[in-house]
């Protein structure tokens, strides 16, 4: 390694140790996303129930679960997130998608374009899906007065570190999401938090200073 190179690996450390801001995490078991029309096939006429609210203001877990299928293997149970969206999403693990056969593809919530499809089996019907899984990229929700109290942006990367415990360490490729209807939250799959010893409502540092 040249030695400018080191000396800009010991100041962008610096810089990130200045800059270490404080963030709940939520971690992200597979789940499904759904639209009108699906709900009504694989529901019927019912509306979502909520079993539990989430940490972003309006979301919840709900009561209904489906059986996600893919070619090689099946998932049962999988939790429906309210409330219901424009457009169907299933967000799995990499692990998950090599049990179902499928390509993992890591993508921003809502960036589904080219994304493997699936099967959805409700009480009522199923659905059958021509895109839409996705492994969900890392990322923070924070509100605009966030972003501007911590010096970020809308679509920045920036990395988070995690001190507690023997697996910790630091994540890099982390997108910054704001806006005025989120609640300050890093958001995790549960690999990339058991990788790391991360459970819920644990406090990460996010760190401006480098990826």
């Amino acid at each position: 390694m040249k030695k400018d190179e080191l000396i800009n690996i010991i100041v962008e450390e610096i810089i990130a140790r200045q800059t270490r801001i404080p963030v709940p995490v939520t971690i992200s078991n597979r789940h499904v996303h759904i639209d009108e029309q699906a709900r009504k096939i694989l529901f019927g006429e019912n509306t979502l129930k909520v079993k539990r609210f989430l940490g972003q203001p309006g979301e919840f877990a709900a009561e209904e679960t489906v059986r996600v299928i893919g070619p090689k293997g099946h998932f049962d149970k999988v939790r429906i997130i309210g409330p219901e969206r424009k457009a169907c999403q299933v967000e799995l693990s990499v692990g998950d998608c090599f049990h179902l056969g499928i390509e993992p593809i890591v993508r921003d919530s809502g960036k589904c374009e080219g994304t493997p499809g699936i099967y959805l089996m409700g009480p009522c019907g199923a659905v059958q899906l021509k895109q839409g899984v996705i492994v969900a990229k890392r990322h923070i929700h924070m509100t605009p007065a966030d972003a501007k109290k911590f010096g970020v942006k809308d679509n920045q990367m920036v990395r988070i570190r995690f001190n507690k415990g023997i697996r910790r360490g630091i994540l890099g490729d982390v997108l910054i999401r704001v806006s005025e209807s989120y609640a300050l939250e890093c958001h995790l799959d549960i690999e990339e938090a058991n990788a790391l010893g991360i459970k819920n409502n644990d406090m990460v540092y996010m760190e401006t200073g480098g990826i």
